[in-house]
């Protein structure tokens, strides 16, 4: 059967040339870096190029990257680690109300220890306000958490002038960009961020490793205590093909990233219009996205339904983000986004990656459409409407 893999904001393929860059250090590249003889130096030094991809996607300097086992972990390095370097003496914090799980239970789990969080609003479109992320800060504000790109959506955030405001307030900012790294360009070089997270599963790396970039200067006390690997701030022998491939797949999308966008884009594009065209009551959520995300909403059926059907005839997609997958109800996404019922039940999530071909776009618009006609002929929501 035809495979169409469209769930690349879940996880994606490893790159062949990530696959080859690890293969050594499984073998023959065994040493602990942190030993002090030649055959562990010789690993160290691996580990400092890949340092060094990873500060150049970034525009950072590699002193400045940390590596951890994933995205949820640097968020909540991130976040912990500067609630923690202020002594919990400020106890209010702000983000956004379609955060990833990773900063969104992170929250609530401070909230529950008597924090006070500040939960911005965005409107139909995905977009926040920056009048009110300025008027929310306060001289008890401990740090500002807001995603780079939203998973579900692909809805762009305004970054560099929230990051700009907090400067101004003297508030330390953190994004998760794990959505963004290696999609879209991010210079921490003119960008004021105190932290930005990212995850090798997510830009053709494999899963079980990711970097926090933290600024020369910013106070953040270690979540994970023993060695002192990562310069102390990050304790346990280092996952060194992980890093390995992190780095190459960094590289390859520092490289790349403009001609693979404009591919990437031309594909969703493609897709986009012909579900349009095809598939009445159909709309796309959320304005400004990164070029591989789309967020279709099917009225008047369940997204859960349509997703069985596209993976009987092999094709991945999804109904939001794999992190809350199983829930019938509408994603927290759609909720804020004021996406009425009948079609944010009935969303799915189409993201894309280099590897995706116009065959499989046309295999996906000659499939889809009569699903949706089946599923509306036998739902009572049409009939109510």
């Amino acid at each position: 059967m035809k495979t169409v893999y469209l769930d690349n904001n879940a996880t994606t393929a490893v790159a062949p040339e990530v696959l080859e860059v690890m293969l050594p250090f499984f073998k023959d590249l065994y040493g602990n870096p942190s030993s002090v003889h030649t055959f562990g130096g010789q690993v160290k030094a691996h580990l400092d190029t890949a340092r060094q991809q990873v500060a150049d996607l970034l525009g950072a300097h590699p002193e400045e990257i940390y590596f951890t086992s994933c995205g949820s972990e640097a968020d909540n390095l991130a976040i912990f680690g500067t609630v923690e370097a202020q002594k919990n003496e400020k106890r209010h914090l702000i983000t956004t109300r379609v955060e990833h799980p990773a900063v969104k239970a992170t929250m609530q789990y401070l909230e529950k220890r008597g924090f006070r969080v500040t939960w911005l609003g965005v409107d139909g479109h995905g977009a926040l306000s920056l009048d009110e992320l300025r008027d929310a800060i306060t001289t008890d504000t401990a740090l500002v958490s807001a995603m780079w790109a939203n998973n579900e959506t692909g809805v762009i955030f305004p970054i560099q002038e929230m990051a700009e405001i907090c400067r101004e307030k003297g508030v330390p900012f953190h994004t998760d960009a794990v959505q963004a790294a290696g999609k879209i360009p991010i210079d921490v070089g003119t960008l004021p961020a105190n932290f930005v997270a990212i995850s090798g599963h997510k830009l053709h790396a494999p899963k079980g490793v990711g970097a926090l970039y933290i600024r020369k200067g910013t106070q953040v006390v270690p979540r994970v205590i023993g060695g002192h690997q990562e310069r102390g701030r990050r304790a346990g022998t280092e996952n060194v093909a992980g890093i390995i491939a992190l780095g190459k797949a960094a590289s390859l999308c520092d490289a790349h990233m403009n001609e693979e966008n404009q591919t990437v884009r031309a594909l969703r594009d493609k897709l986009e219009q012909g579900i349009l065209a095809t598939c009445k009551d159909s709309v796309v959520n959320g304005q400004h996205r990164l070029p591989n995300t789309s967020n279709i909403s099917f009225k008047y059926i369940e997204g859960e339904s349509i997703l069985l059907h596209l993976d009987d005839l092999g094709i991945a997609a999804s109904s939001g983000s794999a992190c809350t997958s199983g829930s019938l109800e509408p994603s927290h996404v759609m909720r804020a986004m004021g996406v009425p019922f009948q079609a944010a039940h009935g969303s799915v999530r189409f993201s894309l990656s280099r590897y995706n071909t116009d065959d499989e776009i046309d295999y996906v618009l000659q499939h889809l459409p009569p699903i949706i006609d089946r599923l509306r002929a036998i739902s009572p929501f049409v009939e109510e409407e």
